[in-house]
């Protein structure tokens, strides 16, 4: 399971911050799943900072266990908007099913990023 939790942290590492940079390089992507009453742009940039911050946060041993917390409230706090996006007429990205199948992913990536910061928790005790 350790092998499994470390390659799934480097994962991890490389998609967040590769997300991260995206939210720069084509930021008009992301617009569509930012909900009207919250600014494109500094929601965006926000996002973008954090997911990235958080990547690179977990390939630096002295924060591995603190950016594995801040993926799982990030990605708590970003569930409402995939919920929002399934009951758009259109969603953000692809059909109403993908809108659907997003929404248990959430949480499997939710539950993965349990597991880094279990991981890392069971190392510092």
């Amino acid at each position: 399971m350790d092998i499994f939790v470390t390659i799934l942290r480097f994962v991890f590492a490389a998609f967040f911050a590769y997300a991260g940079i995206m939210h720069f390089v084509k930021p008009k992507f992301f617009y569509p799943f930012i909900p009207k009453p919250f600014p494109k742009e500094p929601s965006n940039i926000g996002t973008g900072v954090i997911e990235l911050v958080l990547g690179i946060g977990l390939l630096i041993p002295n924060y591995i266990q603190e950016s594995a917390m801040g993926i799982m409230i990030l990605l708590v706090l970003l569930l409402p908007i995939h919920i929002w996006d399934l009951t758009r007429k259109k969603p953000a990205i692809g059909s109403k099913k993908l809108a659907i199948i997003r929404i248990p992913i959430q949480f499997l990536l939710i539950y993965f990023a349990f597991l880094i910061y279990l991981q890392q928790a069971l190392i510092i005790a």
